[in-house]
C-alpha cells in the first residue's frame, strides 16, 4: 500500500492502492506513519518526495471502512482522524527535512489537505484539487481548517470547503494553494530534479526554518523574532553553516550534510 525508495537522500513515498484511487484505510495509515518516522531517524534521508500511483494523488479515507466504523456504535469517526490523519499532518510539519509532494492525479478530501501540509507542492496540470467533505456532511480534517485558510484566505477556503468545487492545478497555482504546476509528460521529472536539489542542500537549516514557519502561525511579531534569534544561533553551530562560509570563502562548491 506503501512503496518507499531511497536514493542519493530523497526518500520516494508513493501511495499504492491505485484500483481504490490510494484511498485510505487503517492499514495504510500504519505504512504511511512509519515510512515517516523513518524519514525523521535514518539520517541518510535528506527530502522526503511524496506522491502516488495511477491516476490519482489520494482520495481521502476508504469510505467502506468509514462506514464500517460509523455503524459501530462503540465507535466513531474521530477513531480514524486520531488513527491516521493526525499522525500523518503532524509527521509532515514537525519533520524537520524538506517534503515534497508531487500530485500526480486527483487529490480529494483528506487527500489534498495531506498535499497542503507538504513544504513545497507541485503538481501535474492533470491534478485537480478537491474539499470534497460537504459532499458526504463532513467537515474538513487532515489540518483542512488550519492549512487551507492560512493560504487561499477565509473567503476562497470556505467557498471551496463548502462548494466542494474542483480546482484545477493551474487554478491551485494562480490562488497560492500550491507552488507550480507542470505538463504531465515531465512532471515526476520535475519533481525528482526539485528533490535532488533539496537533498545536496543545508537540509538541517531548512529544518530550522520550518520549525520557525510552524511557530510562526501563533506566535506575536516579538515572540517570532526572539525565535529566529535562537533558531539563527543553533544555524550557526552545524556543519553545513561553517561548510557553506568556507565555501564562499575558498570560491568553491560547498558538500553540505544536513549537519
Amino acid at each position: 500500500m506503501i512503496n518507499t525508495d531511497l536514493t542519493n537522500g530523497v526518500f520516494t513515498i508513493t501511495l499504492n492502492r491505485p484500483d481504490k484511487l490510494n484511498s485510505f484505510n487503517f492499514e495504510m495509515g500504519s505504512q504511511m506513519k512509519e515510512a515517516l518516522m523513518e524519514a525523521e531517524s535514518n539520517d541518510d534521508i535528506r527530502c522526503v518526495l511524496l506522491t502516488g500511483n495511477g491516476r490519482a494523488f489520494c482520495a481521502g479515507q476508504d469510505l467502506a471502512e468509514a462506514t464500517e466504523v460509523s455503524n459501530d456504535p462503540d465507535r466513531d469517526l474521530s477513531e480514524i482522524v486520531h488513527h491516521t490523519y493526525i499522525p500523518i499532518i503532524k509527521g509532515i510539519r514537525e519533520l524537520e527535512k524538506p517534503v515534497i509532494c508531487a500530485v500526480n492525479g486527483t487529490a480529494a478530501g483528506a487527500g489534498a489537505n495531506i498535499a497542503l501540509a507538504c513544504d513545497i507542492v507541485i503538481a501535474s496540470e492533470e491534478a485537480k484539487f478537491i474539499q470534497s467533505f460537504s459532499q458526504i456532511g463532513l467537515i474538513p480534517d487532515s489540518g483542512g481548517t488550519y492549512i487551507l485558510p492560512r493560504l487561499v484566505g477565509l473567503a476562497k477556503a470556505t467557498a471551496l470547503t463548502f462548494l466542494g468545487e474542483k480546482v484545477s492545478a493551474r487554478e491551485a497555482v494562480d490562488m497560492g494553494m500550491i507552488w507550480k504546476s507542470y505538463p504531465a509528460d515531465s512532471f515526476m521529472q520535475e519533481a525528482e530534479a526539485i528533490a535532488s536539489k533539496l537533498a545536496k542542500m543545508p537540509t538541517r537549516g531548512f529544518g530550522l526554518t520550518k520549525r520557525g514557519f510552524n511557530a510562526g502561525f501563533s506566535n506575536s511579531l516579538e515572540e517570532q523574532m526572539q525565535l529566529e534569534a535562537k533558531l539563527q544561533a543553533e544555524a550557526g553551530e552545524t556543519h553545513d553553516y561553517n561548510e557553506g562560509v568556507q565555501a564562499f570563502l575558498e570560491k568553491r562548491k560547498p558538500e553540505f550534510k544536513g549537519q
